[in-house]
């Protein structure tokens, strides 16, 4: 059943990817919503800034996802208030973890299924990146990862240009190659790409593209 649902992210849209940096984290994704067979949605943003400290990228059913997102929010703001400081990142990604662990479990005509990725700092200055399953399960990153139908392009160009140390710059520009592979060959990938960055000085949306199909003629 584990094995089922985790290859079931495979059938979902999308490109999502984070990648561990000295000096931070980068995270991005496209901006394409699927239907079937039709791209529902151009402008779609996949990643968000969940709080001044959090950025959540997501893949799966948009409801579930939208759902998912504005419960973490509304919790790590109760958390927060009630232990009278912010909650970790580490923390945050466990919250997230059981709320996809409890909505997968739930009996449903339609199954929770939304794939995860969770970027922050801490009040300490550091910075974590974490994956959270479509099961439940959460694992720390320590160089790079991606989900959604694009991810088998993602991958392995990062597996060839990935290097230990580099920095948030070099991230981000190895985050766009990364994209730019996945929409020119995931059918379920495309429209933009949106870069955020994660450093000790806060969350910056560093890209925000569209792209435009055009035709040209032959030569």
């Amino acid at each position: 059943m584990d094995a089922e649902l985790k290859n079931s992210i495979l059938k979902t849209g999308t490109t999502i990817l984070g990648i561990v940096c000295k000096d931070g984290v980068v995270m991005a994704s496209d901006r394409q919503i699927t239907l079937g067979h039709t791209a529902h949605n151009k402008t779609f943003r996949k990643t968000n800034e969940v709080n001044d400290y959090l950025v959540i990228s997501w893949a799966g059913q948009v409801s579930d996802a939208q759902r998912l997102s504005k419960l973490v929010a509304a919790e790590l703001k109760l958390k927060g208030l009630r232990s009278k400081s912010r909650p970790t990142v580490r923390q945050s990604a466990s919250l997230t973890a059981s709320i996809a662990f409890s909505n997968i479990r739930q009996p449903s005509m339609i199954p929770s299924i939304v794939s995860t990725l969770i970027g922050g700092f801490n009040e300490d200055g550091t910075t974590e990146f974490y994956n959270i399953g479509i099961d439940g399960s959460i694992i720390k990153i320590e160089d790079y990862d991606a989900s959604g139908s694009g991810s088998t392009f993602v991958l392995g160009l990062l597996e060839r240009q990935y290097k230990k140390g580099l920095t948030v710059r070099e991230g981000i520009e190895l985050a766009k190659e990364a994209l730019k592979s996945s929409t020119q060959r995931d059918t379920a990938s495309g429209y933009g790409i949106d870069i955020f960055t994660i450093t000790k000085e806060g969350i910056k949306k560093v890209v925000s593209q569209e792209i435009i199909p055009e035709y040209k003629d032959s030569e």
